[in-house]
Order: structure tokens, then C-alpha cells, then sequence
């Protein structure tokens, strides 16, 4: 086995090779001596037009210094794995949530195989490079020496792998575009072909990330920049800003179109309007009018920017509850013109200019006697038909929104007993992406997720609709402030907070799925061999029969296992003993593994009569070649389909 992350740059060659094998070429290393294969692409081109390729010409992009190596970087495999967390953990056994710390670069790259083209919707909250918060520092970062050659700026390189980008940093907007860049190249390789995105972002970089994602996810799969009014601010000199921005992008936006995809979400400030309306009902029994008029002067007693404001013009009530009394014309013109009676004068009343919008006096007369047509004092009013606010509950929803940006602050502290994160965003907002945007039984991932806030929605939404949806977090375990509150109270990592305020959450709406499963970026399980062929010895070779680290347990090299095959790190598993042996089975038997050191032929045959689709073996596990030869012959005849590897 590998036990590498997958080379996407190598998977990309295969594929044009297919297609275009003269379009590859193999090119020795001076340095290595090793072969590379690379993509020739001016032949490339020439395969594809009919014509000679032509030099490099003027075009319109986006660049900045590092976006080459920043690519280089997505595509290169890292020697890393995940290790599970179990003690960090909650309901380890029976949980299909997963936390990972650890850098979301390394953290994406681990999970291209078992998330390929699953996760519904990705939501992340990145750095908005104001000058004070952290960016990842990478591989792909360009020396100074570099940077000076095209800015003509010079910047010691400290090789720091977390930096705070202040805005004096001369390559500031460039390091920011390189660390967004990489993640959402390896991100969208994960959204399913229904899938989409959101981004919190400022003014600060929402102009640069709007062309990265152009490029990334497509133009044409653009949905909208969404407007989030917080409050007012009075910190500013000249303007006072009040808003950020969620921009979205879906994986294909035709497929959104062909399969007649919608997204709808309910309504804000239903629940205060429902409520004073049950309240004047109380009040006034069956007196409409007067439950009308009072209602009517409680929506102008609303400050402007209350949710509910957007509905005034639900504000007739009768017998089935609360209407708007909306246009009853044909749509267009054209429409059918006949003689309607008023239901008190008798009199026929005035016909939209339009037509009726019900084709025939029958159609009309059975919408009347339902109670659904709503009629002026006197024949000189046009009807109207009565739209029910309880059947027009859901709309698309609004590009712009207003919530008090303090509201959260306030729900976490009250949460968690303290003032441990700054600035968290709205765990509601987040609920209401994920409802909007049918996620009901799907995987949600968030590879910024700081406090947690977007785990604490997939709990609350769950909760309400009886949801499956299992999530995915990912957090650097960046260290807290030695003088903040969090350190004070004993939290040591952003990670270490955002893991507490999950369980606490969990603990407090206390239905479905409160779990989740810890794991950490480590690593490759492997020793690293460095010796020269002059420098093997007996010593040295025999060190070598077990190349698996001391310190890795049976659960870390299962972890290993399931991410290089592709298997979710949710799918339940469990130990059982054959004869003298520990087997681990993954899902109902999907995979089967044992990592004893000596694995008796009994053991052997009764797993491959559970016919696994996977079997894993340690290699030391067997004394010598022939054992393994007979492994092969006895998995040939038992189990012929099974998918043999050994560590």
C-alpha cells in the first residue's frame, strides 16, 4: 500500500493518456535520475485544434506572484494519514460526524479518495485578511528572492508554517490568494454533482476570492455575492460598515436546472406574526376587522429592519387564519371576462382589465363558495384572491438579510460559560443555508470551522426536520492567546474550543446524532528509510522486517487503511477475536484487517470465508514468501473477488 495521499496531478495525466498518449512525455530528473511523466502542452493542443501549437499569447486572467506553486501544492501527495482521537471523542462507536485537527491543506488532500464527489454543501468561513488574523503558510509560498524578482520587494523568509499576514507584508493579498486557492481546488473535488458552496468573506479580499472561485468552480456556476447586514458599527471615521458577504457557487448549475432543483427556505418572522395573531384571536374572537386593524398597527410598530416587516402585507384575517388579498387577473392579459355578483350589493363587480385569472363562471363560483375570494365594501372594488400566509410560508431566498451580528457572541457565551472566541458566526444563518439547500440526509463540511458554529447548525437542523445529516469539521489546533479568557479557563487550541462548544451544543438540543469522531493529521504510519545501499548491514535489514512506527496502534493503521481505499471514516467497525487473533472488521465486513504478528492459517481461512470486497494483512505478519503465496491461493478459492494488500 501507498499510504500517501492521492496525486491528483498524476490522476489528471492518466486521464489525457487515455485520450492523447503523444501528449505525454517522460523526462529524466538530472538531479534524481528518476522518470517524470508530464503533459506536453503544446502537443496537447495540436492533438485537440489540428494546428501547431503558437506561442504564449495576451489573455484575460488572474494572476499574482505564487498561484503556480500554490496548484503545484494541491496536486502534490503528502506522506501523511489521520489518527484517531477516541478519548477526545463522543460516541465514537455509534457517531457518523468526524472533527479532524490539523491544517485543512494536508486535512483536503487525505480526504480526495472517501469524499470524492459526496459532500452536498461546503460552508467556510476563512480568514478575511484583515491585518490581524492568522493565514496558513505552505510549500507553495514563493521565497523572497522570488517575490523580489517580480515586485521588487524583499521579505525574509522566517519558514513559519502559521503567520499573522499583516497588511505591511508585501506579498499580503499574494500569500492570502495562495492559501485560498489550493484549498478550494482540492474542495470542489469533493461536492457532488447537486453540491454547493458558501464563503463568508469582507471587503477586504471579496473581490480577489470572487475571481478565484470564477476560475475554480466556473463562471457560469456563480449563484449569487448574498449581502449579511449585521448591525451598525461606530468605529469608522467615514463610512460605518455594516455588512459581509457569502459568496455562492454550486458544482453545476445545469445539473441544478436539468433535475429541477429548488431551494426554498421559510420565510423569517413567521413565528412573531403567528404569535400576535393568536394573541388578538384571544383577544377579539371572531371580530376580523378589529383583529385586522390591530395587526396592521402592530407591523408599523416594528423597527424597519424586523424580519417581519417583509410580510405587512399579510394583514386580512378570516375564519382560516391570516391572507394577503392578491391580484386575481390573468397573468399577461387575454383572460376571460364574465359577470361576478358581489356577495352583499348583488351588483356584478368590476372586471380586471386582464380577465379573471379562473378560466369559467364555474371555476370562479366554486373558489367563492370555498371562501377563497376576497371582496371589496362594494361592487366598485376588483375581487381579490386570498393567498394564505401559511401556504406561502417558503420563498427563494433573499441575496440580502439583516441579523444582529451580536446575537451569536451572545449565544456562545452563554453556552460555554465565557467569552472564549471572538467574533463566531451565527449558527443560525448557517442552519438556514443548510435547510434551503436539501441537504436533509447528506454530508456537510466546513474545513475553517473554528468555534464549531457550522456542526452546532447541523445539530439544530437536524433536530427539527428528523435530518441524517452527518458533517465533517476541520480546525488547526492554532494555540489561544496566553492572555485571553479561553487559556485562563484552561483551553489551550482553537480546536480544543471548538471540539467543547460541539459537545455542549449536542448536549442541549439532545436528539440524533450529537456525536463525532477525533482525528488527527500525524505523520505517515510508516518508518522513513534513509539509508544508502552502502550502508545496509544485518542490523539495519533486520530493523526493516516491521516498517510500521512503534507508537501506531491497530486504530491508526485501520484509519490509514480506510483512507486509502476510499471508505468514509464514519463507517462503523469492530474488533472480534478468531482463535488467537485480533480482526477488525469495517462496515458489516467490507473490510477486514489484522495486524497481528503471527496470523495462524485458520485465522486466514475463516476471513476469507466472510468474503470481504478488502483484506489487509501486516507484512511481517508472515514468516516467509511462501506464506504469502498461500494466502493467495486460499483467498483464489474461498473469496476470489476480495482485494488483497499487505502493510
Amino acid at each position: 500500500m501507498k499510504m500517501e495521499s492521492k496525486d491528483l496531478h498524476e490522476c489528471d495525466i492518466e486521464k489525457i493518456e487515455n485520450v492523447f498518449p503523444e501528449a505525454i512525455a517522460e523526462i529524466e530528473d538530472p538531479t534524481t535520475g528518476t522518470i517524470e511523466r508530464k503533459i506536453d502542452f503544446d502537443k496537447l493542443k495540436e492533438c485537440i485544434s489540428g494546428s501547431y501549437a503558437e506561442g504564449i499569447k495576451e489573455r484575460y486572467e488572474f494572476t499574482w506572484p505564487g498561484k503556480k506553486q500554490a496548484k503545484i501544492e494541491a496536486f502534490t501527495p503528502i506522506k501523511k494519514t489521520l489518527r484517531p482521537c477516541k478519548k477526545e471523542s463522543k460516541a465514537w462507536d455509534s457517531t457518523e460526524n468526524v472533527y479532524i485537527k490539523g491544517d485543512n491543506l494536508d486535512a483536503l488532500k487525505l480526504l480526495q479518495e472517501s469524499y470524492l464527489n459526496s459532500v452536498k454543501l461546503i460552508y467556510i468561513d476563512p480568514p478575511y485578511n484583515t491585518g490581524n488574523d492568522f493565514v496558513y503558510r505552505d510549500d507553495f509560498q514563493i521565497n523572497s528572492q522570488e517575490y523580489s524578482g517580480l515586485t521588487g520587494e524583499v521579505e525574509k523568509d522566517t519558514g513559519a508554517r502559521l503567520f499573522k499576514n499583516m497588511e505591511t507584508n508585501g506579498r499580503f493579498h499574494s500569500d492570502w490568494c495562495s492559501m485560498i486557492y489550493s484549498r478550494l481546488m482540492l474542495a470542489k473535488n469533493l461536492l457532488s454533482e447537486d453540491g454547493a458552496i458558501f464563503i463568508s468573506i469582507d471587503d477586504n479580499e471579496v473581490g480577489n476570492l470572487r475571481k478565484i472561485c470564477d476560475e475554480i468552480f466556473g463562471e457560469s456556476n456563480f449563484i449569487t455575492q448574498m449581502v449579511w447586514s449585521a448591525g451598525r458599527k461606530n468605529d469608522s471615521k467615514l463610512i460605518s460598515v455594516s455588512h459581509e458577504y457569502i459568496l455562492c457557487y454550486v458544482k453545476s448549475k445545469k445539473y441544478h436546472q436539468d433535475n429541477s432543483i429548488l431551494w426554498r427556505e421559510k420565510k423569517q418572522g413567521l413565528d412573531e406574526i403567528y404569535a400576535t395573531y393568536d394573541k388578538l384571536k384571544r383577544t377579539y374572537g371572531d371580530n376580523y376587522s378589529k383583529i385586522e386593524g390591530e395587526l396592521k398597527k402592530w407591523y408599523k410598530s416594528l423597527p424597519k429592519t424586523h424580519p417581519a416587516v417583509n410580510h405587512a402585507h399579510y394583514c386580512n384575517v378570516d375564519k382560516n387564519g391570516i391572507y394577503f388579498a392578491a391580484d386575481i387577473s390573468w397573468p399577461g392579459g387575454g383572460g376571460p371576462k364574465y359577470e361576478v355578483l358581489h356577495p352583499v350589493t348583488k351588483k356584478p363587480v368590476r372586471i380586471p382589465s386582464r380577465g379573471w385569472i379562473y378560466p369559467t363562471p364555474q371555476r370562479m363560483q366554486e373558489m367563492i363558495d370555498a371562501d377563497k375570494v376576497h371582496f371589496g365594501p362594494d361592487e366598485t372594488y376588483v375581487p381579490c384572491t386570498k393567498s394564505y400566509l401559511k401556504d406561502k410560508e417558503y420563498a427563494a431566498p433573499y441575496s440580502t438579510f439583516y441579523k444582529d451580528g451580536r446575537a451569536a457572541t451572545k449565544r456562545l457565551r452563554e453556552l460555554m460559560g465565557g467569552d472564549y472566541f471572538e467574533n463566531p458566526k451565527d449558527e443560525e444563518i448557517i442552519q438556514d443555508i443548510i435547510e434551503f439547500t436539501n441537504t436533509k440526509n447528506s454530508i456537510i463540511l466546513d474545513f475553517f470551522s473554528g468555534s464549531g458554529t457550522t456542526a452546532h447548525a447541523v445539530f439544530l437542523q437536524n433536530a427539527i426536520d428528523d435530518g441524517k445529516r452527518k458533517f465533517i469539521m476541520v480546525q488547526i489546533p492554532e494555540n489561544v492567546d496566553e492572555k485571553s479568557n479561553a487559556f485562563k479557563a484552561g483551553y489551550r487550541t482553537i480546536s480544543e474550543i471548538g471540539m467543547e462548544r460541539i459537545r455542549r451544543a449536542g448536549e442541549k438540543i439532545n436528539k440524533g446524532d450529537i456525536g463525532f469522531r477525533v482525528y488527527k493529521v500525524d505523520t505517515t504510519n510508516m518508518e522513513d528509510v534513509y539509508y544508502s545501499s552502502k550502508e545496509y548491514n544485518q542490523s539495519t535489514i533486520s530493523g526493516l522486517i516491521d516498517n510500521i512506527k512503534k507508537d501506531r496502534t491497530p486504530d491508526d493503521l485501520l484509519a490509514a487503511i480506510m483512507i486509502e481505499w476510499g471508505l468514509e471514516l464514519s463507517l462503523p467497525y469492530e474488533s472480534m477475536a478468531l482463535g488467537n487473533n485480533t480482526v477488525y472488521s469495517v462496515d458489516h465486513n467490507m473490510l477486514i484487517a489484522c495486524f497481528d504478528a503471527d496470523i495462524s492459517e485458520t485465522t486466514v481461512r475463516s476471513i476469507s470465508k466472510m468474503k470481504p470486497t478488502y483484506v489487509v494483512f501486516r507484512d511481517s505478519s508472515f514468516k516467509n514468501v511462501q506464506d504469502k503465496i498461500n494466502l493467495g491461493e486460499l483467498f483464489k478459492n474461498e473469496s476470489p473477488e476480495t482485494v488483497i494488500k499487505v502493510l
